[in-house]
């Protein structure tokens, strides 16, 4: 019998596995726009942490305060596994990411999952598509992202290159809040006695809040660049309640991408950026050391008439020295010159305007605004504070002995104890939510003149059901009830276009001429300005249960939120697929 031409079972095995290690290492895959699948695991972990010379006992992921960093490419998938080792129930979003039929891994808690309870797991799944740039994760259960957060940084696929010039360095700068107090005492207390929370301490830069806090000179985020380069920083507003003005002294700024989408370069001295919006920039330094630093301020945009932290965080932004791998700052900063930016005022609505104007997309044959130019449904939303009846036997200190409230066309949300995705998906939505939100305000008035004398809101869970593919046109109006004020609206699962904003009250016959449908700007989070309206468009093509709410936590907090039911379509790719097995019990 002659020798069998056949190979041996272990050859096809390591035939197998090395198959299998180009599949999961596709680096060594000749293929430059091979994906692959990232790894991550977040224990979530008790660590003291001290700021302003008060120690707290702070959530953290991995001990990081920051959280670590998410890399990740175009296409690529990522899996998070998370495991609870606190008393907090947490869950976990990854803001920003589009969710294609993965809503499951979305996270905001009782939306699209019950909480992660103490000692249980739960692994979050998605891939990255059509998205390059800088997004960031936190959690999304009460005011636990106060410390549980950090940035997500998408890299376009391999060989392909960015629309500007590489940058020599990328950085990220994620801006926060400090709390010398647990956050959550302070919204617990504000919920019971129905008055504005407490501020916070500070801003902080990448976690430190910089030498013009109490005993915080050490605690002070530093740049160190070398003269002649262009250096990509990756802002994030992480913060609770507040707006930011940003700028670096003596320096400009290019804008390049927002919410992970690139736009049409411009300069700046100063930008804008509200809680849950990211910016990239390009940063180019001077071409010669300047024998001086140079500090990196962010400070309030704020509009309402509520308290607000009105102070500034400091980083420091300092050069190498010629021939040196030091910075300048071994030296001391004392020993050179030091340059501040200015600011605008904290209520600066016309410079909040004119910034935001100026964001466009990109809008060419790579990078096309598929903006939607016919729509199925139009909606008009009412956004701003309320008030709520005190309950008997107490007394209660928000207007005229209320409590404040918060909602959008005069529905102030509750939170369910049922996820929504999970009702609607077992088709269990009974008792949990209903269908009939208003899509447009129940009582119309003069929105941003004399407020009307009943400031009284309702309260439910109610959603709009959408069949899959269907365009939207939705008009954002701020109100004046209990003073105009800008509210950065999140819609979870989709990018939208900003193809319009004024101020006064939108005027449906009048404003709609001039739209942009050509090249507005794609963003996740949008500033519906104080005083005034926008307009933004989106195409349903996502299915599953997506909430959108003001990314201030305190008014997320009265109810300033709702939810979009998007139905299957027709064909298998879309449709939303079953809830994973881990998938965390109410």
């Amino acid at each position: 019998m002659g020798l069998s031409l056949l190979p041996s079972s272990a050859t096809i095995v390591a035939f197998l596995l090395a198959l299998s290690s180009l599949f999961f290492l596709p680096e060594l895959a000749h293929s430059k726009h091979a994906r692959i699948t990232r790894h991550y695991k977040f224990d979530i972990q008790m660590r003291n942490v001290t700021r302003l010379c008060h120690t707290r006992n702070i959530l953290t992921v991995n001990g990081q305060f920051p959280g670590p960093k998410i890399i990740a490419r175009e296409g690529d998938r990522v899996v998070v596994k998370v495991v609870n080792h606190v008393a907090n129930n947490v869950t976990l979003h990854w803001h920003g990411v589009r969710q294609l039929r993965s809503g499951w891994a979305d996270g905001p808690a009782y939306v699209t999952q019950c909480p992660i309870q103490t000692g249980q797991s739960f692994v979050y799944n998605f891939t990255i598509v059509g998205q390059r740039g800088t997004l960031f994760w936190h959690a999304h259960i009460s005011w636990l992202r106060s410390t549980l957060y950090g940035p997500i940084v998408i890299l376009p696929k391999r060989g392909v290159p960015y629309p500007f010039a590489k940058p020599y360095k990328s950085v990220p700068i994620i801006f926060g809040e400090w709390f010398n107090v647990d956050p959550e005492a302070i919204i617990t207390q504000a919920l019971q006695t129905g008055a504005g929370p407490n501020v916070s301490d500070a801003f902080t830069i990448n976690g430190l809040p910089g030498p013009l806090y109490n005993c915080s000179a050490k605690d002070t985020f530093r740049l160190s660049v070398e003269p002649g380069k262009t250096y990509l920083l990756r802002l994030i507003n992480a913060a609770l309640n507040d707006e930011l003005f940003f700028s670096i002294a003596n320096h400009t700024l290019t804008i390049v991408d927002v919410d992970a989408i690139y736009v049409k370069p411009f300069d700046t001295d100063i930008l804008l950026i509200t809680p849950g919006q990211t910016t990239n920039v390009l940063l180019k330094t001077k071409p010669h050391y300047p024998n001086a630093t140079f500090f990196m301020s962010a400070r309030p945009y704020a509009t309402g008439r509520g308290a607000f932290d009105n102070t500034t965080t400091i980083g420091i932004l300092e050069y190498q020295k010629p021939n040196s791998s030091h910075p300048s700052n071994a030296i001391g900063i004392k020993d050179l010159p030091l340059f501040r930016p200015s600011l605008p005022g904290f209520n600066d609505t016309t410079f909040a305007a004119n910034y935001t104007r100026r964001l466009r997309s990109l809008a060419n044959a790579k990078f096309p605004a598929n903006v939607p130019q016919t729509v199925d449904r139009r909606f008009f939303f009412t956004v701003g504070l309320g008030t709520q009846p005190c309950p008997n036997n107490q007394t209660c200190q928000g207007p005229n002995g209320t409590k404040f409230s918060a909602s959008i066309n005069n529905v102030s949300y509750v939170q369910p104890t049922t996820a929504l995705l999970q009702a609607h998906f077992f088709g269990q939505s009974n008792g949990v939510y209903s269908t009939n939100f208003p899509t447009k305000p129940p009582f119309p008035f003069n929105y941003t003149g004399t407020p009307p004398n009943n400031t009284m809101v309702s309260n439910g869970t109610k959603v709009v059901v959408l069949p899959f593919n269907t365009t939207v046109e939705l008009v954002l109006q701020d109100t004046s009830i209990q003073g105009a004020e800008s509210h950065p609206l999140h819609l979870h699962g989709y990018n939208f276009f900003v193809i319009g904003q004024g101020f006064g009250n939108y005027n449906p016959n009048k404003d709609p001429s001039n739209f942009n449908l050509i090249d507005p700007v794609e963003r996740n989070t949008v500033g519906v300005p104080a005083g005034g309206w926008v307009a933004i468009r989106f195409q349903a093509d996502n299915p599953g249960v997506w909430f959108m709410h003001c990314h201030l936590e305190v008014h997320t907090s009265w109810g300033l939120k709702m939810a979009w039911v998007v139905l299957d379509g027709k064909l298998p790719n879309q449709k939303l697929p079953p809830p994973p097995s881990d998938l965390p019990q109410c």
